[in-house]
């Protein structure tokens, strides 16, 4: 409620300063999902925030989510307007809540990869070696550490299946030998592996990703979508660089789509102790 009553404030600053009393009473709610040492942290957004509540006339908020499982929730709520949304997450809105791609980002790129890393002397050479063995992923909405090594595991049984919230998590199980393997993106790989005593190999690496996009919910009156798209097109390029995203044409999430959907028959199975991944006939 203060946050809300914080941009009303700012609109209102805004529509006096402009010498104006229009001002759109549509809410744009900006989404991001941050958490760890992500590329961008969540006050990086704040300069796009102010700069479209100023261009659009609108009441902007920033709302941050910590973990894919609270995006997943808010896509599927339609509660944010514009969502800067990691690979997995687009995919599924996209697909499933109507939301359309504007501009992909920068920071996520089309050379993306998830991996599945184990220690550096594990006899584990193959993906076939993970045989009911214990495995870590990442929470669903998450494509490197979710969705790609769910699709790469397909067909195997494993002792099980744990989900951490955060990709550190994923390392230091597998450091730790509470789990025999580990899906990380391979960026995230690089970035921690060496924060933990035992060394860590990659023993498969996925089909690459495609980059994350900054999506447009069509709750979104039509005239305002394009108001915010223009503004955004328009915007300095040290806004575009905080927030992340770049003026290009966004991927094509066909095919990205339709291994989501290829997945989604196993959830159920993956949480079940031992994980059988493979979907019967029929299904």
């Amino acid at each position: 409620m203060l946050q809300a009553k914080r941009y009303l404030l700012l609109a209102l600053l805004l529509v006096s300063c402009n010498g104006t009393s229009e001002i759109n009473t549509e809410k744009i709610t900006i989404g991001v999902v941050s958490y760890g040492s992500e590329v961008h942290s969540v006050n990086d957004y704040e300069p796009l925030q102010q700069y479209l509540a100023k261009k659009t006339k609108s009441i902007v908020e920033l709302e941050p989510a910590y973990n894919e499982i609270r995006a997943l929730e808010q896509i599927r709520r339609k509660r944010w307007s514009i969502a800067f949304a990691p690979p997995g997450i687009a995919a599924i809105a996209i697909e499933g809540h109507f939301y359309r791609p504007l501009f992909p980002l920068e920071g996520l790129t089309s050379l993306e990869r998830s991996v599945l890393v184990v220690k550096e002397g594990s006899n584990i050479r193959q993906l076939k070696d993970l045989s009911n063995k214990r495995v870590a992923l990442g929470e669903p909405g998450s494509a490197a550490g979710y969705y790609l090594p769910l699709y790469d595991l397909y067909g195997l049984t494993l002792a099980q299946v744990r989900f951490a919230p955060t990709p550190q998590q994923v390392l230091e199980w597998v450091s730790d030998g509470e789990v025999e393997a580990g899906a990380v993106s391979e960026r995230e790989f690089e970035a921690y592996k060496n924060q933990f005593n035992t060394k860590l190999r990659v023993l498969h690496k996925s089909r690459l990703i495609p980059s994350g996009l900054v999506i447009i919910s069509n709750t979104i009156e039509l005239n305002l979508q394009e108001q915010i798209k223009n503004a955004m097109i328009q915007a300095p390029t040290n806004i575009m660089a905080d927030s992340g995203y770049v003026i290009d044409t966004p991927p094509n999430y066909q095919e990205f789509i339709k291994l989501v959907n290829k997945v989604k028959p196993l959830e159920e199975q993956v949480r079940n102790t031992p994980a059988v991944l493979t979907i019967e006939q029929g299904q």
